[in-house]
């Protein structure tokens, strides 16, 4: 197997349950992967490539589901077919998600949610982000040598893992939008993980290239066989002990999760590494004191558009926010897609917005959020700068109307393995949710067939730089700054006209700014705008995805002073979007999964 094997394979996969048959095509093109970074360092990206599947816009009626595996998305549409809400199909695609995706996110990690109540015509943000345990200190990850751990070291450790959010957010988000029984959203994945689901290229991909999963007696015992060897693609997988999980917690709610015998389990997994230095220090009270959070969206406008996205401690809506104001003296349609100009404009509105991320953004219970870096007059000066002729190489900060306390830089890269979830239902409710364990597979330790997550570390390595305290420092009980930016963009009746989102760690914001500028300046469909290279500045380098017509941009980008980097740039965004006659009246929807992911779309 060398650079690239020319060949598609074709996996047909048949799952039979008491309610469903369920009958996914996948066509993937077989590449090499990117592989992890040498050891101590972080990885290059938060989930290696695993080839690229092309996929067709699908349009159906009034009720959808997109998510990043075929039997995930069947599982949540499985529940709107029976009268459910799109919270209700969410759950149950989550929880699907979480056995056959397992790299990426489950209840071992957290998420937030945003919920278009149509009902009330209101917008709500579910916060389900992990939280540090008490006993954590700002010093959590600075070695005996007074630098900061090396990647790795802190994240293949029990010191990495939060108090996961994820299941108390889903009962949160049950309680206030679920129609079906609580009981009945887990039928899906509790069959599947009892009656096995054939394991997919890219499960089957990610266990091969990755160095430390098999590391971990359990995770061993079930990604891999008697050899060592990751199972084949098409190898029926059960996870016994998933489903009892589940069992218990359809059975007795979030309480059974967060309290008694797997409450205990994921402590004692924590805690049970034989180097001391690797120990973690959750408990169980801070388990049984987890609570989710509800916030106020954050909301701005967007040629006309008005977009909403999640708030801190999430700094992907924020981040969006500032890239969109700054391109909007731009003009975007005129340029069109993959040219020169949009190129440079966006990378550069880019590191504009990246640096005020890394300066300001943390977990707003402990770091006011300067609500100046929204500030219409404040975005319009930032995108001033940009100069259409010469990169700014590399952004500073800016300093935003009503900034009451400077903090130090934050130099930490967040790559986290994630996964993205669209919903709309027949009723006009929708849900955006984005879904984490941080890096893939999280801290590869396997508790009851789920894996915990390594959340800690999309915190600070730092907690001060040049003397001043670094917003996202490790404090307990906080919160870690994210990237996730799930989007709710709406029409002029004040109804979701775009649910969109992505993983991709700190590239989030990139991804789904590409997304949104496609359909609203391009007027590409879903499918076509989340298929088009992945582009966009971290405030370092422009990256530039490798494999696609943007690296003939190099030369040119490079004459205008970019310093230019050729990447996998493996995004995950599913989008589902309202389509209209003629006359601009809606008559349906219209939906799109990432190629470089196993995306799938199913709705009527």
């Amino acid at each position: 197997m060398n650079n690239l094997l020319n060949t598609t394979k074709k996996i047909v996969l048949i799952y039979k349950n008491r309610a469903l048959v369920a009958l996914a095509v996948i066509s993937v093109l077989v590449t090499t992967p990117m592989l992890h970074a040498q050891p101590g360092t972080a990885p290059s990206a938060p989930e290696p490539p695993s080839g690229i599947a092309n996929k067709a816009l699908v349009p159906f009626k009034s009720q959808g589901v997109a998510a990043a595996n075929p039997l995930a998305a069947n599982a949540g549409f499985r529940m709107l077919k029976q009268g459910g809400s799109a919270v209700d199909a969410a759950i149950a695609t989550q929880l699907v998600l979480g056995l056959v995706e397992p790299q990426s996110s489950g209840i071992g990690g957290g998420a937030f949610a945003l919920v278009h109540d149509a009902k009330q015509k209101i917008l709500r943000t579910y916060d389900g982000r992990e939280t540090a345990p008490a006993a954590a200190t700002p010093s959590r990850f600075i070695g005996a040598d007074g630098l900061p751990m090396k990647f790795y070291d802190a994240a293949i450790s029990g010191k990495s893992v939060g108090t996961p959010g994820t299941v108390a957010l889903l009962q949160a988000m049950h309680k206030r939008h679920g129609k079906l029984p609580w009981k009945t959203l887990f039928a899906p994945a509790i069959e599947l993980a009892e009656n096995g689901f054939a394991v997919s290229p890219r499960l089957r991909e990610v266990v091969r290239v990755d160095r430390f999963l098999k590391d971990d007696p359990a995770a061993r015992a079930y990604f891999y066989d008697a050899a060592g060897e990751p199972w084949p693609v098409g190898h029926v997988l059960k996870n016994p002990a998933y489903a009892a999980t589940l069992r218990a917690i359809a059975k007795s709610g979030a309480k059974a999760f967060y309290e008694g015998e797997i409450a205990d389990a994921m402590v004692a997994a924590v805690g049970e590494y034989a180097d001391e230095s690797k120990r973690g220090d959750l408990t169980r009270t801070d388990l049984a004191n987890y609570r989710v959070v509800e916030r106020e969206p954050i909301c701005f406008n967007y040629r006309g558009r008005k977009i909403c996205s999640m708030p801190a401690p999430s700094s992907g809506g924020v981040a969006i926010a500032q890239m969109l104001a700054a391109l909007e003296r731009f003009p975007m349609a005129q340029w069109g897609a993959n040219s020169l100009d949009s190129v440079h404009a966006m990378a550069e509105a880019g590191r504009l917005a990246y640096a005020d991320r890394a300066q300001y953004l943390a977990d707003p219970e402990f770091v006011e959020f300067p609500k100046g870096l929204l500030d219409p007059g404040y975005m319009q000066a930032r995108g001033a700068l940009i100069d259409m002729g010469k990169s700014m190489k590399r952004a500073e900060p800016g300093t935003p109307p009503g900034l009451k306390l400077a903090h130090g830089a934050d130099p930490t890269a967040v790559l986290t393995g994630t996964s993205h979830i669209s919903i709309v239902d027949k009723f006009g409710n929708a849900v955006s949710m984005t879904t984490t364990i941080e890096d893939i597979f999280g801290a590869r330790k396997m508790v009851r067939g789920f894996l915990l997550n390594n959340e800690l570390t999309d915190f600070s390595m730092r907690f001060e730089e040049n003397g001043k305290p670094v917003a996202n420092r490790v404090q307990a009980g906080k919160r870690p700054r994210s990237t996730m930016a799930p989007i709710v963009v709406y029409d002029a009746r004040g109804n979701p006209d775009i649910i969109a989102g992505s993983p991709g760690g700190s590239a989030i914001a990139n991804y789904v700014m590409k997304t949104l500028v496609a359909m609203i300046d391009w007027n590409l469909d879903p499918q076509a705008a989340i298929a088009l290279p992945n582009l966009g500045s971290r405030n370092g380098p422009t990256e530039l995805e490798k494999g696609t017509p943007l690296e003939a941009l190099k030369p040119e980008l490079e004459a205008r002073g970019h310093s230019v980097s050729i990447i996998d740039f493996t995004s995950g965004v599913q989008a589902l979007q309202r389509t209209r006659d003629a006359k601009g009246r809606a008559i349906g929807w219209r939906g799109g999964a990432d190629p470089r992911r196993e995306g799938h779309v199913a709705g009527d």
